[in-house]
C-alpha cells in the first residue's frame, strides 16, 4: 500500500508522519511510506493546506491532523 505525507516539516505533518507509521505497526498493515516535501507535489493532489494524507493516491485528509482511528479506518478499508 502506497501512502505518502504531505507537508513541509511542521510540527502536525512530523506528527501525522508518526501516527501512520504507529497505527500501520501496530496493525501489521504493510505500507510503503513516503514524506512528500515538495510544494508543487503538494499542489498536484489538490492540497492547499497540510498535512495531507494520500493512500494508493486518493486523498484522505487535508488541512487538519486525523486522529489514529481515522487512520486505521483508511489503511483497514484499502487493506
Amino acid at each position: 500500500m502506497d501512502v505518502k505525507v504531505l507537508g513541509t516539516g511542521c510540527p502536525k505533518c512530523q506528527e501525522l508522519e508518526k501516527r501512520v507509521k504507529t497505527v500501520a505497526g501496530n496493525n501489521n498493515i504493510d505500507i510503503q511510506l513516503e514524506k512528500v516535501t515538495d510544494l508543487q507535489k503538494i499542489m498536484s493532489y489538490g492540497i492547499m493546506m497540510t498535512p495531507g494524507l494520500v493512500i494508493d493516491g486518493e486523498v484522505k485528509s487535508a488541512g487538519k491532523l486525523p486522529s489514529e482511528a481515522e487512520i486505521l479506518a483508511w489503511l483497514q478499508k484499502q487493506a
